[in-house]
């Protein structure tokens, strides 16, 4: 049975994903592919898997967290499973904590490392969702305003675009800390808003295509913001309509020219620790087609393509 971690990352689709996973989940138990979704996962499952302050009640939590995994996985694989896929954005880590921190998942190694002792070297494949950075960070930024996050000062906006930290370290702590997976890279830019491609991308057949324009925790645009939030705290908001762009032009660019260099780095091959998922709707292109999304610069004809725009 492969086991596939769907790990996220937030603001990348998943939930949408995992919505289209539990409305499809009689057919795809027709082809032998099983799904554990946060229902599950944050409903006791992963308790104990990572360090929490609790009661001191004299009992092993994680142990206990392990062999309740290790039950599940045994369900799975009595029932005939070919595939099961796990997805939940959390083992990751979370939004809050990337603001706070001003970087992505810094801790996605160790908490990463405890998942794979969790399911005892059985996971086959972890999947990370990944997007343009100006577009991940606006989205987190409108996400974490809507629940009580600060609006971001010019201070805070500068330390996202100068933060070292990327998308190609976020994958090599991933690969680092459940070595004996394949690690899969697949961009928001392709897969966001189309459930059943990325689904058959990871898996390799044909999936269905019903529930698959279900669009859930999308980001709220700045009229839906305003209405959330308190006259005071609205008031900081620029005027307008439509997506909430807090990041300027130079700002912009610079967070798009890290996440072409990433691409850039997958495309290359990711240090043979990571592999870039291509979208399984555009395989007969070839290995080198024309012009792609990783083209730098501007084309020498009346086309104005750019690689990842903020709509």
């Amino acid at each position: 049975m492969n086991v596939f971690l769907h790990i996220g990352a937030h603001r990348c689709a998943t939930t949408s994903f995992q919505e289209y996973l539990r409305q499809n989940a009689e057919a795809l138990d027709e082809q032998n592919i099983g799904f554990w979704g946060p229902h599950r996962t944050r409903n006791g499952l992963f308790n104990g898997i990572l360090p929490t302050p609790s009661a001191a009640t004299g009992r092993d939590q994680h142990r206990r967290a392990i062999g309740r995994v290790q039950m599940h996985m045994t369900r799975s694989m009595d029932l005939g499973l070919d595939h099961l896929l796990i997805t939940d954005e959390n083992m990751m880590g979370t939004v809050r904590e990337n603001l706070r921190l001003g970087a992505l998942y810094c801790g996605v190694g160790e908490r990463m490392a405890r998942f794979a002792q969790a399911f005892d070297g059985r996971v086959t494949d972890v999947v990370v969702n990944l997007r343009s950075l100006e577009t991940y960070w606006a989205s987190a930024l409108a996400y974490g305003v809507s629940r009580g996050h600060r609006v971001p000062s010019v201070a805070m906006l500068d330390r996202l675009v100068d933060s070292p930290r990327s998308w190609r370290d976020v994958l090599t702590d991933v690969a680092c800390a459940v070595p004996g997976a394949r690690i899969w890279a697949m961009p928001f830019e392709t897969f966001g808003g189309r459930p059943e491609a990325q689904l058959s991308a990871m898996i390799g057949q044909d999936m269905p295509r019903a529930h698959a324009r279900i669009r859930l925790n999308a980001t709220p645009h700045l009229e839906e913001l305003r209405t959330q939030l308190q006259s005071s705290v609205a008031d900081q908001l620029p005027t307008g309509q439509g997506r909430w762009q807090p990041f300027d032009d130079a700002q912009i660019a610079a967070l798009r020219e890290t996440y072409a260099d990433d691409l850039m780095w997958l495309a290359a091959g990711g240090d043979g620790l990571v592999q870039l998922k291509q979208d399984p709707d555009k395989i007969g292109q070839g290995m080198n087609p024309v012009q792609t999304d990783l083209t730098r610069g501007r084309p020498h004809d009346d086309q104005d393509r750019r690689m990842a725009g903020t709509g």
